[in-house]
């Protein structure tokens, strides 16, 4: 997975150069200033974890360099309506094109769709796609600590703030959480899932709610899929959840949802 991630970032730097020659920054913002100001992603989160309530962040993705395609009958806005109509408390679009089929469209076109705090689900290594991610209507960005150097999530988290969006910073160990920390962060995301043999483990999350304040509201990511994973998460205080797979490929992923948080 890290060559995998390697060929991503690499990929991204050379897509933020294209679109930058083709949609120069000025145009994003005037763009961003007809959008409907940010939706509150982390507080919505908060407020359900203050209250010990699940916190459901619900993906909609359609494939993963790991597994293809995950969800061949893939229509975002009736996903996201799904979600909405089941308990999801925000969702997550993938807009990476290359490697996991997104579409920044699926993210306009899943906003205007539901009232939920959308998150933009990519592999963010410039400011100009903190830029884009707003003009799109985002109300989050995703920030994976593992592809960024302490100076880039300086950067890209204070332009973010500065546009009024959340950041979700994602770890995977404990030196990625003590870098995420020094920003002083309202979201943290544990992501269960090794990047180099692509297991799952949500000791991985259990390992490092001791360092983590208790004031930061933390993300479970990854490997959560039955009733009793759910149950050992509460029991050491995590309710926020981001879950993709296993509502895509069910039925009706809100449902699936639904079955699961119950």
């Amino acid at each position: 997975m890290s060559d995998i991630l390697d060929r991503i970032i690499a990929t991204k730097r050379e897509e933020v150069a294209a679109r930058e020659a083709v949609t120069p920054v000025s145009q994003l913002r005037a763009r961003a200033a007809d959008v409907e100001p940010p939706r509150g992603f982390a507080r919505a989160l908060e407020t359900k974890a203050n209250n010990r309530e699940q916190a459901v962040i619900a993906e909609i993705k359609k494939a993963s360099p790991s597994k293809g395609v995950i969800r061949k009958d893939f229509r975002p806005t009736d996903i996201a309506r799904s979600y909405a109509d089941h308990g999801a408390t925000c969702l997550s679009v993938l807009t990476d094109e290359q490697y996991f089929q997104g579409s920044d469209q699926y993210l306009v076109d899943v906003r205007a769709a539901v009232d939920l705090p959308v998150i933009r689900k990519d592999f963010t290594v410039d400011e100009y796609q903190v830029e884009e991610s707003r003009a799109l209507g985002a109300d989050c960005i995703l920030l994976i600590a593992a592809a960024l150097n302490i100076m880039r999530l300086t950067v890209l988290t204070q332009a973010a703030r500065g546009l009024g969006m959340d950041v979700l910073i994602e770890v995977h160990n404990k030196t990625e959480l003590d870098a995420a920390l020094t920003f002083n962060p309202s979201l943290i995301g544990i992501n269960n899932r090794n990047l180099k043999t692509f297991e799952t483990s949500l000791k991985t999350t259990f390992d490092l709610l001791e360092h983590i304040p208790s004031n930061i509201t933390v993300v479970t990511e990854s490997g959560i899929s039955t009733a009793d994973h759910v149950r050992q998460m509460n029991e050491r205080d995590v309710f926020c959840f981001l879950v993709g797979e296993a509502f895509m490929r069910a039925d009706s992923p809100g449902q699936e949802l639904e079955n699961l948080f119950r």
